[in-house]
């Protein structure tokens, strides 16, 4: 049996709800557009992402060194055992509360948040590495929902030129299979930066506890992840799906194809600078972007509105709560 303190098994225990938790919401990233479509039924959509996910969390580990070692220095925390944990806490008490307020809110940066908040608790304001925090962050945080929403726009825009002359019904059939393609390749990016933050913070809390020699990923970890958020993919977001797929505004498959692409790209861009994005606010703006080209009042701007309270206040209100955890922890005699 292996010789391991009960509060890192805790830790990994949390991480991997949290984990499971994120596949069953964030699944509705990649396959809304397919179901509000008609393009295929949910049951058959859900099995394709949870597939396509695990797949995607298995090809590289850039996302998750940028949680385990860019947001605070690992050896200024090594041996803080309550770190992650209250981490953790942080985030998943803020998803808690947006939920209950009916605000969205990006996991990913509810995670960075607990984490800098955290350590800010344990060490003081220099603890966080701000540097990266603003080039892999803070830039991705603003850039991305523009890249998706620029992106599905100007896609849209060229698929409209290009399909002027084309009957609907010739339209309609082809871009159903166009769109079958996008969104698989969309839940494969989805897997290459979601399940990876996950993954970064299991191999802190294993170099923090002295369990392995340096920040590198183990092979168990990434299949544990990967597996778990292929599971909680596989139990669906069914109320997100409807809100992703009807309520920002119509889809038809052409509107599918360009969001699924764009938000695709964006998201491969910034896996491959290991900047960990919100997936969710990526296909939102990609969705809003398309559905401009039709017409700007088609699409429900209200939803950009909450996104942005979302941008402004995740982070910093998660960070108070991972440091308030973090000196809860201290006070059960855990933090540390």
């Amino acid at each position: 049996m292996l010789d391991w303190p009960l509060l890192l098994i805790f830790i990994i225990v949390v991480a991997l709800i949290f984990d499971y938790t994120n596949g069953a919401h964030d699944c509705a990233n990649a396959i809304a557009g397919v179901i509000s479509t008609r393009v295929l039924s949910p049951v058959a959509a859900v099995t394709m992402a949870a597939v396509l996910n695990l797949i995607g969390a298995l090809l590289g580990t850039e996302v998750a060194l940028t949680i385990g070692g860019g947001i605070v220095p690992p050896g200024l925390v090594k041996g803080c055992h309550g770190l992650v944990l209250a981490a953790l806490l942080g985030a998943i008490g803020w998803n808690l509360l947006t939920w209950y307020l009916g605000l969205p809110s990006s996991s990913s940066h509810g995670l960075i948040g607990g984490l800098a908040g955290a350590g800010i608790a344990y060490q003081g304001w220099a603890t966080p590495n701000y540097a990266t925090i603003y080039h892999k962050v803070i830039l991705p945080l603003v850039l991305s929902p523009l890249g998706g929403f620029i992106g599905g726009y100007l896609l849209m825009l060229s698929l409209a030129w290009l399909c002027v002359r084309m009957r609907p019904g010739r339209a309609n059939s082809v871009f159903r299979k166009l769109q079958l393609l996008a969104s698989g390749l969309m839940a494969l990016s989805h897997g290459t930066n979601d399940a990876q933050k996950t993954m970064g913070l299991i191999t802190l809390a294993l170099f923090i506890f002295h369990r392995i020699p340096a920040l590198e990923v183990p092979r168990w970890v990434v299949w544990a992840c990967a597996l778990t958020m292929a599971l909680g993919t596989a139990t669906g977001g069914w109320k997100i799906i409807k809100t992703m797929g009807h309520k920002i505004f119509k889809m038809e498959p052409i509107h599918g194809f360009a969001s699924a692409t764009a938000s695709t790209l964006v998201i491969n861009l910034a896996s491959a600078f290991g900047a960990p994005i919100s997936t969710t606010q990526t296909i939102s703006t990609s969705v809003m972007g398309a559905g401009a080209v039709k017409r700007f009042s088609a699409v429900h701007w209200g939803v950009a509105g909450h996104m942005i309270i979302a941008w402004v206040l995740t982070i910093p209100a998660a960070a108070a709560l991972g440091a308030l955890f973090m000196n809860i922890l201290g006070w059960l005699g855990l933090g540390r």
